[in-house]
Protein backbone atom coordinates (compact mmCIF):
# COMPACT_ATOMS: atom_id res chain seq x y z
CA UNK A 1 0.00 0.00 0.00
CA UNK A 2 1.33 3.34 -0.73
CA UNK A 3 2.27 5.56 2.26
CA UNK A 4 2.00 9.22 3.06
CA UNK A 5 4.30 11.05 5.22
CA UNK A 6 3.81 10.50 8.69
CA UNK A 7 6.18 13.20 10.20
CA UNK A 8 4.27 15.91 11.72
CA UNK A 9 5.54 16.70 14.52
CA UNK A 10 8.30 19.60 13.44
CA UNK A 11 4.97 21.02 11.95
CA UNK A 12 4.32 24.46 14.02
CA UNK A 13 0.98 24.50 15.37
CA UNK A 14 -0.82 27.65 13.46
CA UNK A 15 -4.37 29.72 13.64
CA UNK A 16 -7.09 29.28 10.87
CA UNK A 17 -5.66 29.89 7.43
CA UNK A 18 -7.24 31.31 4.50
CA UNK A 19 -5.51 31.58 1.03
CA UNK A 20 -5.81 34.72 -0.07
CA UNK A 21 -8.96 35.73 -2.23
CA UNK A 22 -8.61 34.56 -6.10
CA UNK A 23 -8.32 37.22 -8.82
CA UNK A 24 -9.27 36.64 -12.47
CA UNK A 25 -11.53 35.67 -15.35
CA UNK A 26 -11.34 31.48 -14.75
CA UNK A 27 -14.08 29.21 -13.00
CA UNK A 28 -12.90 29.52 -9.18
CA UNK A 29 -14.98 26.24 -7.05
CA UNK A 30 -14.92 26.38 -3.01
CA UNK A 31 -14.56 22.27 -2.25
CA UNK A 32 -16.05 21.55 0.80
CA UNK A 33 -14.48 18.46 2.73
CA UNK A 34 -16.37 17.40 6.14
CA UNK A 35 -14.71 15.79 9.50
CA UNK A 36 -15.82 12.20 8.13
CA UNK A 37 -14.62 12.74 4.63
CA UNK A 38 -10.30 13.14 5.14
CA UNK A 39 -10.05 10.91 1.96
CA UNK A 40 -7.62 12.37 -0.36
CA UNK A 41 -9.57 10.60 -3.75
CA UNK A 42 -13.20 12.16 -1.95
CA UNK A 43 -15.11 13.17 -5.07
CA UNK A 44 -15.64 16.36 -3.86
CA UNK A 45 -11.51 16.95 -4.50
CA UNK A 46 -11.93 15.26 -8.24
CA UNK A 47 -10.77 17.73 -11.06
CA UNK A 48 -9.57 20.20 -8.32
CA UNK A 49 -7.59 23.18 -10.01
CA UNK A 50 -4.34 24.18 -7.89
CA UNK A 51 -4.78 27.28 -9.16
CA UNK A 52 -7.99 28.17 -8.87
CA UNK A 53 -10.11 26.27 -6.59
CA UNK A 54 -10.04 26.07 -2.70
CA UNK A 55 -10.28 23.16 -0.27
CA UNK A 56 -13.23 24.58 2.56
CA UNK A 57 -12.77 22.86 6.04
CA UNK A 58 -14.05 24.22 9.03
CA UNK A 59 -14.10 22.54 12.87
CA UNK A 60 -17.22 23.88 14.51
CA UNK A 61 -18.47 24.16 17.64
CA UNK A 62 -22.38 22.75 16.66
CA UNK A 63 -20.30 19.37 15.42
CA UNK A 64 -18.44 19.10 18.82
CA UNK A 65 -21.67 19.55 20.77
CA UNK A 66 -25.04 18.69 19.54
CA UNK A 67 -24.42 15.32 21.92
CA UNK A 68 -21.89 15.30 24.80
CA UNK A 69 -19.10 13.62 22.54
CA UNK A 70 -16.48 11.26 24.31
CA UNK A 71 -13.47 13.30 24.43
CA UNK A 72 -11.60 11.21 22.52
CA UNK A 73 -13.89 11.39 19.95
CA UNK A 74 -13.19 15.15 19.46
CA UNK A 75 -9.38 14.69 19.51
CA UNK A 76 -9.62 12.18 17.03
CA UNK A 77 -11.67 14.04 14.68
CA UNK A 78 -10.25 17.48 15.19
CA UNK A 79 -6.41 15.85 15.10
CA UNK A 80 -7.41 13.79 11.57
CA UNK A 81 -8.66 17.06 10.35
CA UNK A 82 -5.67 19.34 11.15
CA UNK A 83 -3.18 16.59 9.66
CA UNK A 84 -5.50 15.85 6.36
CA UNK A 85 -4.94 20.10 5.38
CA UNK A 86 -1.32 19.79 6.34
CA UNK A 87 -1.35 17.22 3.80
CA UNK A 88 -3.22 18.98 1.13
CA UNK A 89 -1.24 21.91 1.87
CA UNK A 90 1.77 20.02 1.27
CA UNK A 91 0.81 18.66 -2.31
CA UNK A 92 0.27 22.74 -2.93
CA UNK A 93 -3.04 22.89 -2.95
CA UNK A 94 -4.84 26.25 -1.56
CA UNK A 95 -6.88 25.49 2.03
CA UNK A 96 -8.98 27.86 3.51
CA UNK A 97 -9.07 25.90 7.14
CA UNK A 98 -10.70 27.38 10.23
CA UNK A 99 -9.70 26.35 13.91
CA UNK A 100 -12.42 25.73 16.53
CA UNK A 101 -10.51 28.20 18.79
CA UNK A 102 -10.47 30.83 16.27
CA UNK A 103 -12.00 34.21 17.61
CA UNK A 104 -13.68 34.79 14.40
CA UNK A 105 -15.30 31.23 14.32
CA UNK A 106 -18.77 31.70 14.00
CA UNK A 107 -19.53 28.26 15.86
CA UNK A 108 -21.45 26.47 12.92
CA UNK A 109 -20.42 25.07 9.95
CA UNK A 110 -23.05 27.18 7.90
CA UNK A 111 -21.97 30.58 9.31
CA UNK A 112 -17.58 29.71 8.41
CA UNK A 113 -19.09 29.01 5.04
CA UNK A 114 -20.26 31.97 4.08
CA UNK A 115 -17.38 33.73 5.65
CA UNK A 116 -15.43 31.85 3.02
CA UNK A 117 -18.12 32.66 -0.08
CA UNK A 118 -17.44 36.10 0.91
CA UNK A 119 -13.97 36.30 1.13
CA UNK A 120 -12.79 33.67 -1.91
CA UNK A 121 -15.96 34.73 -4.01
CA UNK A 122 -16.58 31.54 -5.63
CA UNK A 123 -18.28 30.87 -8.54
CA UNK A 124 -19.62 27.34 -7.15
CA UNK A 125 -19.29 24.97 -4.41
CA UNK A 126 -18.38 21.45 -4.68
CA UNK A 127 -19.25 18.83 -1.92
CA UNK A 128 -19.72 14.97 -1.32
CA UNK A 129 -22.76 14.17 -0.49
CA UNK A 130 -22.88 14.03 3.42
CA UNK A 131 -23.48 10.96 5.77
CA UNK A 132 -25.51 12.15 7.90
CA UNK A 133 -28.94 13.45 7.24
CA UNK A 134 -29.22 16.74 9.32
CA UNK A 135 -25.84 17.51 7.26
CA UNK A 136 -27.83 16.69 4.25
CA UNK A 137 -30.75 18.96 5.32
CA UNK A 138 -28.42 22.00 6.50
CA UNK A 139 -26.44 21.45 2.95
CA UNK A 140 -29.81 21.49 0.89
CA UNK A 141 -30.56 25.16 1.88
CA UNK A 142 -27.06 26.41 1.02
CA UNK A 143 -27.13 27.12 -2.71
CA UNK A 144 -30.63 29.21 -2.22
CA UNK A 145 -28.96 31.20 0.63
CA UNK A 146 -25.62 31.84 -0.84
CA UNK A 147 -26.99 32.31 -4.35
CA UNK A 148 -24.54 30.01 -5.69
CA UNK A 149 -24.79 26.51 -7.69
CA UNK A 150 -24.32 23.64 -5.67
CA UNK A 151 -22.46 20.56 -6.65
CA UNK A 152 -23.19 17.39 -4.76
CA UNK A 153 -20.81 14.23 -5.74
CA UNK A 154 -21.79 10.57 -4.94
CA UNK A 155 -19.46 9.31 -2.00
CA UNK A 156 -17.71 6.66 -3.94
CA UNK A 157 -15.98 5.61 -0.93
CA UNK A 158 -18.69 3.21 -0.08
CA UNK A 159 -19.29 -0.44 -2.00
CA UNK A 160 -23.21 0.36 -2.53
CA UNK A 161 -24.56 3.83 -3.48
CA UNK A 162 -27.85 5.41 -2.14
CA UNK A 163 -29.70 4.68 -5.47
CA UNK A 164 -28.07 0.62 -6.23
CA UNK A 165 -29.41 0.19 -2.29
CA UNK A 166 -32.86 1.11 -3.33
CA UNK A 167 -33.10 -0.35 -6.35
CA UNK A 168 -32.09 -3.70 -4.25
CA UNK A 169 -34.50 -2.98 -1.72
CA UNK A 170 -37.27 -1.83 -3.96
CA UNK A 171 -37.42 -5.56 -5.15
CA UNK A 172 -38.57 -7.19 -2.05
CA UNK A 173 -41.15 -6.87 0.78
CA UNK A 174 -38.82 -7.21 3.74
CA UNK A 175 -34.94 -6.64 4.28
CA UNK A 176 -32.50 -9.18 5.29
CA UNK A 177 -29.00 -8.06 5.82
CA UNK A 178 -27.48 -11.54 4.67
CA UNK A 179 -29.41 -11.55 1.36
CA UNK A 180 -27.72 -8.10 0.40
CA UNK A 181 -24.51 -8.99 1.65
CA UNK A 182 -24.62 -11.97 -1.01
CA UNK A 183 -25.46 -9.57 -4.03
CA UNK A 184 -22.66 -7.55 -2.73
CA UNK A 185 -20.07 -10.46 -2.98
CA UNK A 186 -21.33 -11.42 -6.63
CA UNK A 187 -21.08 -7.79 -7.81
CA UNK A 188 -17.19 -7.08 -5.68
CA UNK A 189 -16.15 -10.56 -6.77
CA UNK A 190 -14.69 -10.73 -2.97
CA UNK A 191 -14.49 -14.32 -1.84
CA UNK A 192 -16.05 -15.76 -4.90
CA UNK A 193 -15.02 -18.59 -6.82
CA UNK A 194 -16.55 -17.83 -9.78
CA UNK A 195 -20.03 -17.24 -9.52
CA UNK A 196 -19.66 -19.56 -6.17
CA UNK A 197 -18.65 -17.84 -2.38
CA UNK A 198 -15.07 -19.83 -1.60
CA UNK A 199 -15.52 -22.79 0.73
CA UNK A 200 -19.15 -23.39 -0.91
CA UNK A 201 -20.50 -21.44 1.81
CA UNK A 202 -21.70 -17.74 1.82
CA UNK A 203 -21.95 -17.58 5.81
CA UNK A 204 -19.16 -19.01 8.44
CA UNK A 205 -20.55 -17.54 11.89
CA UNK A 206 -21.51 -20.93 13.15
CA UNK A 207 -17.78 -21.39 13.47
CA UNK A 208 -17.05 -17.80 15.21
CA UNK A 209 -18.94 -18.17 18.47
CA UNK A 210 -16.54 -19.62 20.80
CA UNK A 211 -15.58 -18.27 24.12
CA UNK A 212 -11.94 -17.12 24.80
CA UNK A 213 -9.33 -19.85 26.35
CA UNK A 214 -8.49 -18.84 29.30
CA UNK A 215 -4.57 -19.33 29.15
CA UNK A 216 -5.02 -17.35 25.10
CA UNK A 217 -2.99 -14.41 25.58
CA UNK A 218 -4.54 -11.66 22.62
CA UNK A 219 -1.73 -9.81 21.01
CA UNK A 220 -0.91 -5.85 22.38
CA UNK A 221 -2.43 -3.65 20.23
CA UNK A 222 -0.72 -1.04 18.13
CA UNK A 223 -1.08 2.49 19.67
CA UNK A 224 0.30 5.65 18.60
CA UNK A 225 1.81 8.64 20.36
CA UNK A 226 0.47 12.01 20.13
CA UNK A 227 2.26 14.21 17.90
CA UNK A 228 2.61 17.73 18.59
CA UNK A 229 -1.03 19.07 16.64
CA UNK A 230 -2.51 15.98 18.67
CA UNK A 231 -1.43 16.77 21.52
CA UNK A 232 -2.64 20.53 20.95
CA UNK A 233 -5.71 19.39 20.14
CA UNK A 234 -6.00 17.12 23.40
CA UNK A 235 -4.92 20.45 25.26
CA UNK A 236 -7.71 22.62 23.81
CA UNK A 237 -10.50 19.62 24.60
CA UNK A 238 -9.24 19.06 27.97
CA UNK A 239 -10.42 22.90 28.38
CA UNK A 240 -13.63 23.48 26.63
CA UNK A 241 -14.51 19.88 27.23
CA UNK A 242 -13.58 18.77 30.17
CA UNK A 243 -17.12 18.15 31.61
CA UNK A 244 -17.83 15.40 28.36
CA UNK A 245 -17.70 12.12 28.82
CA UNK A 246 -14.65 9.81 28.91
CA UNK A 247 -11.10 10.01 29.59
CA UNK A 248 -8.74 12.62 27.37
CA UNK A 249 -5.50 10.25 28.17
CA UNK A 250 -3.83 8.22 27.27
CA UNK A 251 -4.66 8.59 23.38
CA UNK A 252 -3.24 6.30 21.22
CA UNK A 253 -5.59 6.68 18.13
CA UNK A 254 -4.22 7.43 14.28
CA UNK A 255 -4.71 10.42 12.98
CA UNK A 256 -2.99 10.43 9.51
CA UNK A 257 -3.70 7.76 6.85
CA UNK A 258 -0.24 6.42 7.36
CA UNK A 259 -0.90 5.54 11.11
CA UNK A 260 -3.83 3.80 10.26
CA UNK A 261 -2.71 2.08 7.37
CA UNK A 262 -0.08 0.72 9.82
CA UNK A 263 -3.08 -0.03 12.29
CA UNK A 264 -4.28 -2.14 9.75
CA UNK A 265 -1.30 -4.04 8.78
CA UNK A 266 -1.40 -4.82 12.48
CA UNK A 267 -4.83 -5.75 12.66
CA UNK A 268 -3.92 -8.21 9.48
CA UNK A 269 -0.99 -10.06 10.77
CA UNK A 270 -1.57 -10.24 14.21
CA UNK A 271 -5.21 -10.42 14.98
CA UNK A 272 -7.13 -11.45 12.22
CA UNK A 273 -5.80 -15.13 11.64
CA UNK A 274 -8.36 -15.36 15.18
CA UNK A 275 -10.57 -12.52 14.58
CA UNK A 276 -13.28 -15.27 13.53
CA UNK A 277 -13.23 -17.67 16.16
CA UNK A 278 -13.62 -15.25 19.21
CA UNK A 279 -15.27 -12.60 17.54
CA UNK A 280 -18.31 -13.04 20.05
CA UNK A 281 -15.75 -13.53 23.30
CA UNK A 282 -15.49 -10.86 25.86
CA UNK A 283 -12.86 -10.69 28.91
CA UNK A 284 -12.23 -8.70 31.78
CA UNK A 285 -9.34 -6.32 30.86
CA UNK A 286 -9.19 -6.78 27.24
CA UNK A 287 -10.89 -4.49 25.53
CA UNK A 288 -9.75 -4.96 21.84
CA UNK A 289 -9.01 -9.11 22.13
CA UNK A 290 -8.90 -9.51 18.09
CA UNK A 291 -11.05 -6.87 16.90
CA UNK A 292 -9.83 -4.94 14.14
CA UNK A 293 -10.18 -1.55 15.84
CA UNK A 294 -10.31 0.13 12.78
CA UNK A 295 -13.76 1.04 12.27
CA UNK A 296 -13.02 4.95 13.42
CA UNK A 297 -10.54 5.48 10.37
CA UNK A 298 -13.13 4.07 7.96
CA UNK A 299 -15.70 6.41 9.29
CA UNK A 300 -13.58 9.55 9.04
CA UNK A 301 -12.14 8.32 5.98
CA UNK A 302 -8.44 7.83 6.31
CA UNK A 303 -9.47 3.93 5.37
CA UNK A 304 -11.79 3.10 2.36
CA UNK A 305 -13.83 -0.02 2.73
CA UNK A 306 -12.54 -1.80 -0.71
CA UNK A 307 -8.74 -1.32 0.70
CA UNK A 308 -9.80 -3.11 3.65
CA UNK A 309 -11.58 -6.07 2.59
CA UNK A 310 -9.10 -6.59 -0.65
CA UNK A 311 -6.20 -6.71 2.22
CA UNK A 312 -8.51 -8.72 4.19
CA UNK A 313 -9.16 -10.93 1.31
CA UNK A 314 -5.33 -11.12 0.67
CA UNK A 315 -4.69 -12.69 3.78
CA UNK A 316 -6.70 -15.49 2.98
CA UNK A 317 -5.40 -15.90 -0.50
CA UNK A 318 -1.79 -16.15 0.61
CA UNK A 319 -2.75 -18.78 3.11
CA UNK A 320 -2.16 -16.25 6.23
CA UNK A 321 -5.67 -16.25 7.68
CA UNK A 322 -8.75 -18.97 7.83
CA UNK A 323 -11.92 -18.42 5.71
CA UNK A 324 -14.15 -18.12 8.47
CA UNK A 325 -12.12 -15.19 10.58
CA UNK A 326 -11.85 -13.37 6.92
CA UNK A 327 -15.32 -13.76 5.83
CA UNK A 328 -16.40 -12.95 8.93
CA UNK A 329 -14.87 -9.34 8.88
CA UNK A 330 -15.31 -9.03 5.28
CA UNK A 331 -18.98 -9.40 6.47
CA UNK A 332 -19.00 -6.70 8.94
CA UNK A 333 -17.96 -3.91 6.24
CA UNK A 334 -19.57 -5.34 2.64
CA UNK A 335 -22.70 -6.40 4.67
CA UNK A 336 -23.66 -4.93 7.69
CA UNK A 337 -21.87 -1.50 7.08
CA UNK A 338 -23.19 -1.17 3.95
CA UNK A 339 -26.84 -2.62 4.50
CA UNK A 340 -27.27 0.27 7.85
CA UNK A 341 -26.23 2.69 5.68
CA UNK A 342 -28.97 1.79 2.96
CA UNK A 343 -31.31 1.54 5.87
CA UNK A 344 -30.68 4.74 6.87
CA UNK A 345 -30.74 6.72 3.42
CA UNK A 346 -34.07 5.05 2.59
CA UNK A 347 -35.64 5.69 5.55
CA UNK A 348 -34.98 8.85 7.03
CA UNK A 349 -35.78 10.55 8.57
CA UNK A 350 -38.94 8.70 10.01
CA UNK A 351 -36.68 5.90 10.90
CA UNK A 352 -35.55 7.70 13.99
CA UNK A 353 -38.71 8.46 15.47
CA UNK A 354 -40.19 4.60 15.52
CA UNK A 355 -40.75 3.23 18.94
CA UNK A 356 -42.17 -0.72 18.28
CA UNK A 357 -41.89 -1.77 21.59
CA UNK A 358 -43.29 0.96 22.94
CA UNK A 359 -39.73 1.70 25.46
CA UNK A 360 -39.66 4.83 27.14
CA UNK A 361 -37.81 3.92 30.69
CA UNK A 362 -35.26 6.55 30.94
CA UNK A 363 -31.41 5.83 30.94
CA UNK A 364 -30.15 4.31 33.72
CA UNK A 365 -26.94 6.89 35.26
CA UNK A 366 -24.60 4.11 35.56
CA UNK A 367 -24.62 4.05 31.70
CA UNK A 368 -22.54 7.21 32.16
CA UNK A 369 -20.75 6.11 35.53
CA UNK A 370 -20.39 2.42 35.34
CA UNK A 371 -21.75 2.52 39.10
CA UNK A 372 -23.56 -0.52 38.79
CA UNK A 373 -23.09 -3.98 40.69
CA UNK A 374 -23.48 -6.01 37.46
CA UNK A 375 -19.53 -6.62 36.44
CA UNK A 376 -20.69 -6.88 33.32
CA UNK A 377 -22.24 -3.52 32.32
CA UNK A 378 -19.58 -1.82 34.86
CA UNK A 379 -16.76 -3.29 32.88
CA UNK A 380 -18.32 -1.94 29.48
CA UNK A 381 -18.72 1.34 30.47
CA UNK A 382 -15.94 1.25 32.27
CA UNK A 383 -13.56 0.55 28.78
CA UNK A 384 -15.84 2.71 27.00
CA UNK A 385 -15.13 5.66 29.61
CA UNK A 386 -11.01 5.10 29.07
CA UNK A 387 -11.42 4.11 25.33
CA UNK A 388 -13.99 5.79 23.35
CA UNK A 389 -14.66 1.46 22.23
CA UNK A 390 -15.92 -1.36 22.85
CA UNK A 391 -16.53 -4.05 20.40
CA UNK A 392 -19.72 -4.83 18.72
CA UNK A 393 -20.47 -7.92 21.35
CA UNK A 394 -19.94 -5.80 24.09
CA UNK A 395 -22.24 -2.95 22.50
CA UNK A 396 -24.69 -5.75 21.78
CA UNK A 397 -25.13 -8.06 24.18
CA UNK A 398 -23.82 -6.39 27.14
CA UNK A 399 -24.85 -2.46 27.43
CA UNK A 400 -27.63 -3.02 24.48
CA UNK A 401 -29.30 -6.04 25.27
CA UNK A 402 -30.01 -4.53 29.02
CA UNK A 403 -31.35 -1.45 26.85
CA UNK A 404 -33.79 -3.74 25.15
CA UNK A 405 -34.44 -5.62 27.88
CA UNK A 406 -35.09 -3.29 30.55
CA UNK A 407 -37.18 -1.18 28.01
CA UNK A 408 -35.21 2.24 27.55
CA UNK A 409 -36.38 5.12 25.60
CA UNK A 410 -34.72 4.13 21.71
CA UNK A 411 -33.79 8.22 21.54
CA UNK A 412 -31.99 8.16 24.92
CA UNK A 413 -29.81 4.79 24.32
CA UNK A 414 -28.97 6.02 20.59
CA UNK A 415 -28.10 9.47 21.75
CA UNK A 416 -25.52 7.35 24.30
CA UNK A 417 -24.05 5.43 21.66
CA UNK A 418 -23.25 8.30 19.55
CA UNK A 419 -21.71 10.35 22.19
CA UNK A 420 -19.39 7.75 23.76
CA UNK A 421 -18.25 5.93 20.79
CA UNK A 422 -15.05 7.16 19.18
CA UNK A 423 -16.52 5.55 15.64
CA UNK A 424 -20.17 6.45 16.05
CA UNK A 425 -21.50 8.85 12.97
CA UNK A 426 -25.19 8.98 12.88
CA UNK A 427 -25.55 7.24 9.70
CA UNK A 428 -24.00 3.76 11.12
CA UNK A 429 -25.43 4.60 14.58
CA UNK A 430 -28.43 4.95 14.56
CA UNK A 431 -29.48 1.97 12.16
CA UNK A 432 -27.01 -0.31 14.36
CA UNK A 433 -28.49 0.89 17.56
CA UNK A 434 -32.19 1.41 16.78
CA UNK A 435 -32.95 -1.61 14.70
CA UNK A 436 -30.33 -4.05 15.70
CA UNK A 437 -29.76 -3.43 19.18
CA UNK A 438 -33.33 -2.15 20.68
CA UNK A 439 -35.28 -3.62 17.41
CA UNK A 440 -37.35 -0.15 17.69
CA UNK A 441 -37.85 -0.37 13.68
CA UNK A 442 -40.22 -3.42 14.38
CA UNK A 443 -37.91 -5.79 12.64
CA UNK A 444 -37.26 -3.62 9.19
CA UNK A 445 -33.18 -4.41 9.90
CA UNK A 446 -33.66 -7.61 12.20
CA UNK A 447 -35.60 -10.67 12.28
CA UNK A 448 -35.18 -10.95 16.16
CA UNK A 449 -34.66 -8.95 18.77
CA UNK A 450 -31.39 -9.92 20.48
CA UNK A 451 -32.06 -10.76 23.58
CA UNK A 452 -30.92 -12.72 25.92
CA UNK A 453 -30.63 -13.85 29.48
CA UNK A 454 -27.43 -13.64 31.90
CA UNK A 455 -26.46 -17.64 31.10
CA UNK A 456 -25.37 -15.68 27.31
CA UNK A 457 -22.90 -13.35 28.96
CA UNK A 458 -22.10 -16.23 30.92
CA UNK A 459 -20.92 -18.41 28.49
CA UNK A 460 -18.94 -15.84 26.24
CA UNK A 461 -17.01 -14.13 28.81
CA UNK A 462 -15.96 -14.47 32.32
CA UNK A 463 -17.39 -11.33 33.85
CA UNK A 464 -19.60 -13.50 35.70
CA UNK A 465 -17.14 -14.71 37.99
CA UNK A 466 -16.14 -11.25 39.50
CA UNK A 467 -20.41 -9.83 40.09
CA UNK A 468 -22.24 -9.30 43.31
CA UNK A 469 -25.34 -11.20 41.34
CA UNK A 470 -25.47 -15.08 40.42
CA UNK A 471 -25.96 -15.45 37.20
CA UNK A 472 -26.97 -19.26 37.97
CA UNK A 473 -29.79 -18.13 40.20
CA UNK A 474 -33.41 -17.09 38.20
CA UNK A 475 -34.75 -15.64 41.28
CA UNK A 476 -34.43 -13.43 44.63
CA UNK A 477 -31.98 -10.44 45.61
CA UNK A 478 -29.00 -12.49 44.45
CA UNK A 479 -30.27 -13.36 40.84
CA UNK A 480 -28.32 -11.79 37.82
CA UNK A 481 -30.74 -9.37 36.46
CA UNK A 482 -30.52 -10.65 32.88
CA UNK A 483 -32.31 -13.36 34.14
CA UNK A 484 -35.19 -11.89 35.68
CA UNK A 485 -35.20 -8.69 33.04
CA UNK A 486 -35.30 -11.62 30.26
CA UNK A 487 -38.75 -13.21 30.99
CA UNK A 488 -40.06 -9.30 31.95
CA UNK A 489 -38.81 -8.74 28.70
CA UNK A 490 -40.87 -11.75 26.85
CA UNK A 491 -43.87 -11.29 29.36
CA UNK A 492 -44.05 -7.19 28.39
CA UNK A 493 -44.11 -7.46 24.98
CA UNK A 494 -45.88 -10.78 24.55
CA UNK A 495 -48.48 -9.18 22.10
CA UNK A 496 -46.07 -7.66 19.34
CA UNK A 497 -43.74 -10.64 19.38
CA UNK A 498 -45.23 -14.31 20.72
CA UNK A 499 -45.96 -14.16 16.60
CA UNK A 500 -42.46 -13.79 15.27
CA UNK A 501 -41.26 -17.23 14.45
CA UNK A 502 -37.93 -16.78 15.71
CA UNK A 503 -38.88 -16.40 19.28
CA UNK A 504 -40.64 -19.52 19.25
CA UNK A 505 -38.70 -21.50 21.30
CA UNK A 506 -38.39 -19.02 24.24
CA UNK A 507 -42.22 -18.46 24.04
CA UNK A 508 -43.05 -22.42 24.18
CA UNK A 509 -40.98 -22.28 27.45
CA UNK A 510 -42.65 -19.03 28.89
CA UNK A 511 -46.02 -20.50 28.43
CA UNK A 512 -45.31 -23.63 30.83
CA UNK A 513 -44.65 -21.17 33.25
CA UNK A 514 -47.14 -20.88 35.97
CA UNK A 515 -49.53 -18.05 36.69
CA UNK A 516 -48.25 -17.54 40.06
CA UNK A 517 -44.22 -17.72 38.23
CA UNK A 518 -44.57 -14.68 35.80
CA UNK A 519 -46.11 -12.58 38.86
CA UNK A 520 -43.24 -13.00 40.76
CA UNK A 521 -40.89 -12.34 37.72
CA UNK A 522 -42.44 -8.84 36.81
CA UNK A 523 -42.51 -8.10 40.74
CA UNK A 524 -39.32 -8.77 40.49
CA UNK A 525 -38.15 -7.35 37.56
CA UNK A 526 -40.38 -3.75 38.04
CA UNK A 527 -38.28 -3.56 41.59
CA UNK A 528 -35.09 -3.70 39.83
CA UNK A 529 -35.85 -1.02 37.04
CA UNK A 530 -37.13 0.94 40.02
CA UNK A 531 -33.96 1.27 41.78
CA UNK A 532 -33.18 -2.60 43.00
CA UNK A 533 -29.73 -2.63 41.83
CA UNK A 534 -27.93 -0.67 44.75
CA UNK A 535 -24.13 0.15 43.45
CA UNK A 536 -21.11 -1.04 45.80
CA UNK A 537 -19.16 2.17 45.15
CA UNK A 538 -19.30 5.82 45.22
CA UNK A 539 -20.34 7.47 41.40
CA UNK A 540 -16.73 7.44 40.12
CA UNK A 541 -17.78 10.07 37.37
CA UNK A 542 -20.57 12.48 37.14
CA UNK A 543 -22.06 13.85 33.47
CA UNK A 544 -22.17 17.71 33.87
CA UNK A 545 -24.47 18.49 30.87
Amino acid sequence: MNRMGRDFVSLKPRLSYAPPPLNGSMMTSLRLVLGDQLTRSLSALDGMDPAQDVVFMAEAAQETTYVPHHKQKIVLILSAMRHFAEELKSEGLRVHYVRLDDPANSGSFTGELARAIALHKPDRLIATEPGEWRVAQMMGEWSGQFGLPLEIREDDRFFCSRGRFARWADERKSYRMEFFYREMRRETGLLMQGDKPEGGEWNFDKENRKALPARLAPPKRQRFEPDAITREVMALVGERFAHHFGDLAPFGWAVTRADALEALDHFISACLPLYGDYQDAMKVGEPFLYHSIISPYLNCGLLTAREVCMAAERAFRTGHAPLNAVEGFIRQILGWREYVRGIYWRHMPDYADTNALDAHRPLPEFFWTGDTRMNCVSQVVGETRQNAYAHHIQRLMITGNFALLAGLEPRAVEEWYLAVYIDAFDWVELPNTHGMVLFADGGLLASKPYAASGAYINRMSDYCGGCAYDVKEKSGAKACPFNILYWHFLIENHARLAGNPRMAMPYRTLEKMSAERRAEITREALAFLEGGDKPQKAGQFALDL
